[in-house]
């Protein structure tokens, strides 16, 4: 393994999250997205106006911390399963602050072959969180660009420098899509990624769930995007457009099982704890996700 830091570099992840403030210059006079999911996931990465707003969005939706630790798990195990499938470069689109066992950290504990992880985060405060906390990795970084510009996200020069986009890549895109808005052309982006990307290669996104069946969470969810979008504009999107985004990618992306479905759904075997798997189920309506493969 890379590193022996205790699980998912906790302790690292409380020194540089508090640390980085300093560091950075960053504004904690306002909530911050990346802050307040970092503190959905329990991190510490956080300051007390990124909590106090937090407390305010779940006494809207509960539920959303939790959806926050289902998105997570659902990348980790897109993670393992790509990694068991012989993919070693990871893109991370919207990576918001990568700690809470993120992609990097999640592969310095189940391997110790050569690989390569580029987190791609528009929002300054977050990627500085994210060029502090990885100061140390030279095997991972951050491209500060939108996702939606795949040009200038594929050249930046720190994707040039640790990816071979030549060799298969898992691009990920989990609770990031849902901060672009109807005007821009989503599926259009995901196919020009996917142009660029090598056969074997895999893209892996999630997405807050529009069609919840029961009106009383759809509405819960509905008071949460508006408060939300204090911070930051969210979306909510239904089975069917998430479908077509994969459907859009072309003939030569094929969808995995269980095709698009609700978190818990996605790799079940690769859940590891019963507790996990029973807290899963509380959530299970309230988002979609999705792998598609590259054919070789």
């Amino acid at each position: 393994m890379r590193s022996s830091e205790g699980a998912l570099g906790t302790r690292r992840t409380a020194v540089l999250g508090r640390s980085s403030h300093s560091r950075a210059k960053l504004d904690v006079d306002r909530p911050n997205p990346g802050r307040v999911y970092d503190w959905f996931l329990g991190g510490n990465s956080n300051w007390a106006i990124d909590r106090v707003f937090g407390q305010r969005l779940l006494g809207m939706w509960p539920q959303a911390a939790g959806v926050a630790r289902q998105n997570r798990s659902f990348m980790q195990r897109v993670v393992t399963d790509a990694l068991d499938a012989g993919i070693h470069q990871f893109l991370d689109l919207g990576s918001g602050i990568p700690t809470m066992g993120n992609v990097h950290e999640i592969l310095q504990l189940r391997t110790s072959e050569p690989v390569r992880v580029v987190y791609v985060e528009c929002d300054p405060v977050a990627a500085a969180h994210t060029r502090a906390y990885l100061q140390h990795t030279d095997w991972a970084g951050v491209t500060q660009a939108d996702l939606l510009n795949w040009r200038e996200v594929l050249a930046d020069v720190t994707t040039q420098r640790l990816l071979d986009l030549d060799q298969p890549v898992c691009l990920l895109a989990v609770s990031a899509l849902q901060f672009v808005g109807p005007d821009d052309n989503i599926a259009d982006v995901l196919r020009r990624y996917g142009s660029e990307l090598a056969p074997g290669s895999r893209i892996a996104l999630s997405h807050f769930a529009s069609d919840v069946p029961d009106p009383l969470s759809r509405a819960a969810m509905e008071r949460f995007r508006t408060a939300y979008g204090a911070i930051k504009p969210v979306w909510l999107r239904d089975r069917g457009t998430i479908t077509d985004w994969f459907d859009g990618l072309g003939d030569q992306w094929t969808l995995l099982n269980p095709g698009v479905a609700q978190l818990p759904d996605w790799c079940p075997d690769l859940i590891a704890h019963p507790k996990a798997t029973a807290q899963a189920e509380t959530e299970r309506p309230y988002a979609w996700c999705g792998v598609a493969a590259h054919d070789n």
